[in-house]
Order: C-alpha cells, then structure tokens, then sequence
C-alpha cells in the first residue's frame, strides 16, 4: 500500500496493520478448510475404487462380482456401510464442541473413507469415463460457485433458509420414490439437487468465511475448518451425484 493509502486509511480511523492480519488470517483459515476438503474428497475416491476394483472381475467383458463384492453389495454389511457414515457426520456436528481437533480431524477423514465404501456402487452402474468426466465438471462448477459466495457482497442468508427446506423436500421425496420406483421423479429431484447443493456451496462458504473470528484460538478455529471443510465436502459430493444421474452414462 502506498503512503498515500495508508495515510487515507488512518485518517478515516482504519488501522491498516490489524485490516492485513485479519485478511491473512481469514485466507489462511480458507485455505484450510479447502485443503480438509480436498484431501477427504480424494480420500473418499480412492476408497471407492479399491473397494470396486476388489468387488468386481471381467469376464468375457462383463463385470462379475467377487465373493467380497457380494458382502459389500448384496449382504447385511451393505447397510451397516450405508447407515455408518450417517451415524458418524451426526456424531460429529453435535459433539464438535466437546472434542480435540485432532479427534474431529481423524473422524472427518475416518466419514470420508466410509462414504467412498458406500460410493463404490457407482463404478457398477456408470461408466470409468463418464464418472471421471462429471467430476472435473462439478469440480469445476463447485469452484466457481464457491468463489462466488466468497466474493459476493449480497447476503446469502435468505437463500439459505429456503434452499436448506428444499434439502428437505429432497430427502422425503428421495425415501417416497423408494418405493414408487418413478423415472421421471428421479429425474427431477437430480435437477433440484444441482440446483440446492449449487445454492448451498455458495451459501456454506459465506457462512464458513462470516464464521472467521481473529480472536479464536487455535481450537475452536481448528474446530470451525474441520465443520466449514465438512460442510463444503457434503456440497461437492451431492452435487456430483446429483449431476451423475443427469450426466452419466449407464453401463
């Protein structure tokens, strides 16, 4: 900054130095959470390819389950996977407060790698190439809306509320349509979960950067990147399978 800046800065009462520190102490908290988040998405795809390379084998060009396939996608322990990493984000927005961040750290990674078991089923209904093409898509779109809500100065808060009621509606709609089996509702809960999960990366990352306070030690700002990379992390994964279902190509 210039001597001019900074002599416009003191005299409207602006402590420049404090205004810098706070600004490299909320890049570094961003900064953070974003590497929490990456390192547990691609934590989450690598578990789901080893476990689908080790339940699969080609025969004839067709995909033949292994024994070990079998208990993962056809037996009781299919629904203790499932039911697992649900139990575990549970357990780790309600007690985040009374935990290490060493602990919230290793649970956040420990969610990661059970919901990449449980992701493992899209290797048999998708498509290698098509998987690989729809991330880099979501990853793409994901950044873009992220850096949105970063930036904006618009106040997101409104957006949310209905955007988290949507969620809702998704989740009911999702269990209904478990029984009803219905094409063209699948069809259109994938588009109303690109829409919300799109909403809400935005909506989370300017929650995640309001949330930034200098006076936090490093506990509860370690606290706070574990839940913001958390938050972020369920984001990008239902947007991807949200754009999956609309994108991919079925084998």
């Amino acid at each position: 900054m210039s001597d001019h800046d900074r002599n416009a800065a003191y005299a409207r009462g602006i402590d420049v130095s404090r205004s810098a520190a706070i600004d490299a102490g909320l890049r570094a908290h961003m900064i953070s959470v974003y590497n929490y988040m990456a390192a547990g998405v691609a934590l989450t795809g690598v578990a789901a390819w080893l476990t689908f390379s080790a339940s699969v084998e080609s025969t004839t060009g067709a995909l033949v389950l292994t024994p070990f396939g079998r208990a993962m996608f056809g037996g009781p322990l299919f629904f203790v996977i499932l039911l697992a990493p649900l139990a575990l984000v549970f357990f780790l927005s309600f007690r985040i407060g009374h935990i290490a961040v060493s602990t919230a750290r290793v649970l956040f990674f420990v969610y990661a790698g059970l919901l990449g078991l449980s992701l493992a089923s899209i290797f048999l209904v998708y498509t290698d190439a098509s998987i690989t093409r729809v991330f880099f898509i979501s990853a793409a779109s994901f950044g873009a809306l992220s850096l949105w809500g970063y930036t904006t100065q618009r106040d997101l808060t409104g957006m949310g509320s209905f955007l988290i009621m949507g969620l809702f509606g998704i989740i009911i709609a999702s269990v209904v349509n478990m029984f009803l089996k219905s094409s063209g509702l699948d069809w259109a809960l994938s588009v109303m979960g690109v829409v919300v999960f799109a909403g809400l990366t935005a909506w989370d990352t300017q929650k995640i950067k309001e949330a930034y306070d200098p006076m936090d030690d490093g506990t509860v700002g370690g606290r706070k990147a574990i839940m913001g990379a958390l938050s972020l992390y369920l984001d990008f994964i239902n947007l991807f399978l949200s754009l999956l279902r609309l994108m991919g190509d079925r084998r």
